[in-house]
């Protein structure tokens, strides 16, 4: 045959493929005023690093209901009324934390070495010489299950995973089992303590510290988690098949303090509108100072409605909330649904998964709103950022409200990196990456400049000079 005979028949054959294919839909329109928010923030913003670096050099850790994030809220307020942000305030509420004492893991047999350990937050405690058992060894959760009783009764229970890193952060989930149920499992059959491998990705020395809690009558035991090197190696000595004897020192209290939200407010032109909701949480774990988890976060949503707030005012209020007590069991986002949760929000949304890329965006505006959603996919776009569900949304401390239908956007960041540092010593402020950063506050702007409405300057005020 010859080539154009060949040509002929394939078009005749594509034809009523071409004729039943459906048509493409419009482009979509990206309003040039979000644009340029969008590109100027991406190009020039600082507001996120500065909140980022002071709130970890000028407080540091802030573990929720201590002393520590008594002044982290006093900053906060501090540093967002400098910011020009009204209604600036703190809702308080009561908490109990857990503050870590001594702690230390050691192999007494066969082969002696001292172990890198950490409390969980939930533990039970030992006195000051801590406890000595037979190490017995489980790959999983559901290994631990299936075991006999009296295999597990009176020993120190070891759980071993393979967590590996992933962009959404989807492994934590599966793999954060050890931490979430194997106290409850661990105890219920008898345990006299758990050790777990750290919940992360990395191979540095510090273990990965989390809340977790004792249930269906289960009787607090110690439980620490051992850094993912000293995990391996406790996995090594266990493969020798000799009976390996540790001792494991877990101290601390649990303390009654108060813990709070600060909410500060970009008040719109037409108050009577519902308002925008940005949100992180302020509080952060003991061992490092919490940049990537959450002071980076407080600084890209602070920031994003600081760039709105430089070219005038939005039609929607944008309000702003640093949620307390995230770490130790979101009760900021319980006390805030108390609070507010049956008034009307136009959109939700939470930055709580480390400074780096943006990658995807999520909604869940609602059928009424798609063409809205679509908008916003649209000018996100230009940052590299896929569209991704129009269903779905997440969100640490607004899961419950958007549990409740409350409509809501998530912009997905980068995780692949993320459980290298989560709940570390090493969640420190030179692991934030700048240009990172600011590809957030770019994207967390364009979020508010389409949710919240046009931006526009009062007549007769010229624009800010930074």
């Amino acid at each position: 045959m010859t080539s154009r005979f060949i040509a002929a028949l394939l078009a005749a054959a594509a034809a009523p493929l071409a004729a039943q294919a459906p048509a493409p839909p419009p482009p979509v329109a990206v309003d040039p005023a979000v644009a340029a928010l969008r590109d100027d923030a991406a190009a020039n913003d600082h507001y996120a690093w500065d909140i980022t670096e002071g709130l970890t050099t000028e407080v540091g850790q802030r573990l929720a209901g201590t002393e520590a994030e008594a002044r982290a809220r006093a900053w906060s307020v501090a540093k967002l009324r400098a910011m020009g942000f009204t209604n600036v305030r703190v809702d308080g509420f009561p908490v109990t934390t857990p503050v870590r004492g001594a702690e230390s893991a050691e192999i007494l047999a066969p082969f002696p070495q001292k172990l890198v350990v950490n409390g969980l937050g939930g533990s039970g405690f030992t006195g000051p010489e801590g406890v000595t058992g037979e190490v017995i060894g489980f790959d999983s959760v559901d290994s631990l299950r299936l075991a006999p009783d009296e295999a597990v009764r009176g020993k120190i229970v070891f759980i071993d995973h393979r967590m590996a890193p992933t962009q959404d952060g989807s492994g934590y989930g599966q793999f954060g089992a050890p931490r979430r149920a194997g106290p409850t499992v661990a105890s219920l059959k008898g345990a006299l303590a758990l050790v777990i491998r750290s919940i992360g990705t990395d191979r540095d020395r510090m273990p990965h510290v989390g809340v977790m809690e004792f249930q269906g009558g289960a009787r607090p035991i110690p439980v620490g988690a051992l850094s993912v090197p000293d995990a391996e190696q406790v996995e090594r000595i266990l493969k020798r098949g000799q009976p390996v004897t540790m001792r494991l020192r877990i101290q601390g209290q649990r303390v009654t303090g108060v813990s709070g939200n600060v909410i500060a407010e970009l008040t719109g032109r037409d108050p009577a509108l519902a308002p925008v909701l940005v949100a992180c949480h302020l509080d952060s774990w003991d061992l490092g100072t919490g940049a990537i988890d959450d002071a980076a976060g407080c600084g890209i949503v602070a920031a994003a409605a600081k760039r709105i707030m430089d070219r005038g005012r939005p039609l929607r209020t944008i309000r702003i909330v640093w949620f307390g007590a995230e770490e130790i069991g979101l009760f900021g986002g319980v006390d805030y649904q108390k609070r507010y949760g049956t008034q009307p929000h136009h959109a939700i949304a939470e930055s709580d998964f480390g400074a780096d890329r943006i990658w995807r965006v999520n909604s869940k505006l609602g059928p009424a709103r798609r063409e809205e959603a679509k908008r916003l996919a649209a000018a996100l776009a230009p940052l590299g950022i896929l569209t991704g569900s129009f269903d779905a949304a997440e969100g640490s401390d607004i899961g419950a409200m958007i549990a409740a239908g409350v409509p809501a956007v998530g912009l997905s960041q980068d995780g692949t990196r993320y459980f290298d540092l989560h709940h570390t010593a090493n969640d420190t402020l030179d692991k934030v990456d700048p240009v990172q950063l600011r590809q957030n506050v770019a994207a967390w702007t364009t979020l508010l400049a389409v949710l919240a409405g046009p931006v526009k300057r009062p007549l007769g005020k010229s624009r800010r000079r930074r």
